[in-house]
C-alpha cells in the first residue's frame, strides 16, 4: 500500500488548496502514479502560525512502478509544477504531497519510511482512515485507529471534513 498525504494552503495557479489538490491528482498519472482511492478532504489550522490560512488536507492511496526515490521524486515534480516554493521550514505552500508509506518499508531515506511524523498529525491519520482503515503503522504496530485515540483529543477535533 503506498500512501501520499495532500495539503496545501495557499492558492496556486490552478486555483484555491482543494482545487490544487484535486488538479495535483489529475497531474499524477503524468508521472506513472495511479491514484486508486481519495479521501474526503479536510481542514486544519496552519502550524506553526495559526494566523495563517488554514490547510487543506487529504490521502491518496497509489500504485506506481515507481521506487520510493523515484516516486519522491515525482511528488516534488508535481510540487513545483502547482508553484510550491521551498522557502523554510513549515511555510504556508501551494500544495506538499509527502510520500506516508510504501508497502510497509521501514528505510532511513531518502525518503525515510515510514514518514516521521504522519503517526503524530491528526491532519495525516484522519483522512488516512477513511481510505485505509486497516493501516497499520510499520513501525510501532499500531492501528491508524490508535494512533488517532493517542493524539491529543484537540487536536484531533481541529481537523474538520470540507466540502470544499
Amino acid at each position: 500500500m503506498i500512501l501520499i498525504a495532500l495539503g496545501a494552503n495557499l492558492s496556486s495557479a490552478a486555483g484555491p488548496p482543494a482545487i490544487t489538490i484535486a488538479s495535483s491528482l489529475g497531474a499524477m498519472a503524468a508521472q506513472r502514479i495511479r491514484v486508486l482511492k481519495v479521501s474526503p478532504f479536510y481542514s486544519s489550522p496552519a502550524w506553526p502560525d495559526p494566523s495563517e490560512p488554514p490547510y487543506v488536507n487529504g490521502i491518496a492511496l497509489v500504485q506506481t512502478p515507481l521506487g520510493p526515490s523515484g516516486l519522491l521524486a515525482a511528488l516534488h515534480a508535481i510540487e513545483a509544477e502547482f508553484g510550491r516554493e521551498r522557502t523554510h521550514p513549515n511555510a504556508p505552500r501551494t500544495l506538499d504531497l509527502d510520500l506516508i508509506d510504501y508497502d510497509g518499508r521501514v528505510e532511513e531515506g531518502p525518503p525515510v519510511l515510514p514518514h516521521p511524523r504522519a503517526a503524530t498529525r491528526a491532519f495525516v491519520l484522519k483522512p488516512l482512515a477513511d481510505v485505509a482503515p486497516g493501516w497499520v503503522h510499520p513501525v510501532s504496530g499500531k492501528t491508524v485507529a490508535a494512533l488517532l485515540t493517542a493524539l491529543p483529543e484537540a487536536d484531533v477535533a481541529a481537523v474538520l471534513k470540507t466540502t470544499a
